[in-house]
């Protein structure tokens, strides 16, 4: 490869096989900066711009050559937004001068972003790219999700449960107070724990249909007990095998202690390919002390008996139901009372819906709700009550529920298949 200049960086590295560039980058650099240590990466945790925005340092894209940068369109409620994809910065950190390239290419399935730091010797460059990374691996005001075999901060997420509350949920009995105290007191015990030789960390799993509060009942746990709490989406990958992205969860979540790993839809997440790699995990070869584990699933019949049943890695099971008539009359009452007075359904009317929405999940209940509301907006002027639009409503989602009921296909299983 000739010697790299400024002007020339990206299309003479891009034009190399897709194994050779980060070589024929690194090779080149050492040769156009014989005098400077050059620090090579492709670690996702060195997120320059989220340390720039922090005030840790200074980004300047380096003049003389072409920076080919990616401007996005989000949305009319958002302004443009600027990413650079091949790109030359000088950066200011602390007292010293720096500079970092920055070059994508596809690999496999994906696309590829080195990072190359180049720096006046390898203390300074070292101390550069602990600092980014620390920082980026920090978490504040956000969530780390797990998807795609990267972590991921999410604000959204981390607002999503900032909003959350017990008094959202509404459960059987005294469910939500069992839940509530199973955690709070876990959280508050681990010198008893240690005292007595018990391994701190627990496994729970929250079992039911969809549209019946797990999901609201995991937010508003993480809000009221306010430990961190890592989020995993998937555990494929692009790059990784199973096992090194189960490794990398919980390898993550043994620094962050104490806190709640969440593995919503575990049914999804753990299949053939991981499950002996996660069960170790999840048994704690390494030592999972101020770890819970806080799955969901919809689907317990598809889990591995080794995961359901097996007491050590699940102790604690709570069973999401379909709401009966109380929790019914109790979701819609906590509905109506967000309503403007027009909107309101009567004492009598609360009384009928309740009853004439057996089967119905919580989300079928916020269902019958908006589409209400929204079917008075539309002719507000000519129906006598609220009552009615609610049960003309519920009688149309009903019929609803019986045609998907119906539509959905059987599946046949031959008594000869091995079932995993």
């Amino acid at each position: 490869m000739n010697k790299l200049t400024n002007e020339d960086t990206f299309s003479t590295a891009l034009n190399q096989p897709q194994a050779a560039i980060s070589y024929s980058i690194s090779k080149g650099l050492a040769a156009l900066y014989p005098d400077r240590y050059v620090l090579d990466t492709e670690s996702g945790a060195f997120d320059l711009e989220e340390f720039e925005i922090a005030g840790h340092c200074k980004l300047v894209l380096k003049s003389g050559i072409h920076n080919q940068i990616e401007t996005s369109w989000q949305g009319t409620e958002y302004d443009l937004s600027n990413s650079p994809i091949q790109a030359w910065h000088t950066v200011s950190w602390q007292s010293h001068e720096l500079e970092v390239l920055r070059v994508r290419w596809p690999a496999a399935y994906c696309n590829t972003t080195g990072y190359w730091i180049i720096a006046a010797n390898r203390e300074i460059a070292d101390g550069f790219f602990r600092a980014v990374c620390h920082w980026n691996s920090e978490v504040r005001g956000e969530v780390l999700v797990f998807e795609q075999g990267y972590w991921q901060k999410s604000k959204t997420l981390y607002d999503a449960i900032d909003g959350a509350s017990y008094d959202q949920v509404i459960l059987a009995g005294d469910l939500k107070q069992q839940i509530h105290e199973d955690f709070a007191r876990f959280f508050a015990s681990r010198d008893t724990y240690n005292r007595y030789g018990v391994p701190w960390k627990r496994g729970a799993l929250f079992i039911g249909p969809p549209g019946n509060g797990k999901t609201q009942m995991v937010k508003a746990i993480i809000k009221a007990v306010s430990v961190p709490c890592l989020y995993v989406k998937s555990l494929t990958g692009d790059r990784n095998e199973g096992h090194a992205n189960v490794r990398q969860v919980f390898d993550r979540a043994r620094k962050t202690t104490p806190c709640f790993l969440v593995l919503e839809d575990l049914d999804s997440l753990v299949n053939a390919g991981n499950r002996s790699f996660f069960l170790n995990e999840l048994d704690g070869f390494a030592s999972n002390t101020g770890i819970v584990v806080l799955a969901t699933t919809n689907h317990p019949e598809k889990l591995d008996p080794a995961i359901l049943d097996r007491p050590s890695r699940f102790d604690r099971k709570y069973h999401f139901d379909l709401p009966q008539m109380a929790e019914r009359n109790a979701y819609l009452e906590l509905w109506n009372a967000g309503l403007e007075p027009e909107l309101k359904l009567s004492t009598q009317g609360l009384s009928c819906a309740a009853e004439l929405t057996e089967a119905f999940s919580f989300a079928y209940l916020k269902e019958l709700m908006l589409s209400s509301v929204m079917a008075w907006m539309e002719n507000p002027h000519h129906v006598s009550s609220m009552d009615r639009v609610v049960l003309e409503q519920a009688a149309l989602l009903r019929d609803q529920m019986a045609y998907i009921v119906d539509e959905t296909p059987s599946v046949e299983i031959d008594p000869d298949d091995e079932i995993e």
